[in-house]
């Protein structure tokens, strides 16, 4: 295959530059291809539209999971909260503590708020 895309000279076969550069055939085929996407002469993404693309799917990646974290913290804070819209107090192990004890502490009191 030759190609007159190519800027070593269109009297190189693409197994000729690949081997004067010590190339695979399929990265130069690769970058010819991509050179005609750029120029207009084959249809597909240029350089720059794949730039982009692969940045807004970064972005997106990003974004999805920063509302997975929001829903995680909507959730944990939703779980702390018992069925009377009071705080529950955690104890380090997970536990509730002594949410519902009628002994009239700093607890039961935040619980029955």
């Amino acid at each position: 295959m030759r190609s007159s895309s190519c800027a070593s000279g269109g009297d190189r076969s693409v197994g000729q530059v690949a081997k004067d550069f010590d190339l695979t055939e399929t990265a130069v085929r690769d970058w010819i291809r991509q050179a005609e996407v750029n120029t207009g002469a084959r249809d597909g993404l240029t350089g720059s539209e794949r730039e982009q693309l692969a940045a807004l799917r970064r972005e997106n990646r990003r974004l999805r999971e920063d509302v997975d974290i929001l829903k995680r913290a909507t959730l944990d804070s939703d779980d702390q909260r018992n069925a009377a819209g009071g705080w529950v107090d955690r104890g380090s192990d997970g536990s509730a503590g002594n949410v519902g004890c009628d002994e009239g502490g700093p607890v039961a009191a935040v619980a029955r708020w």
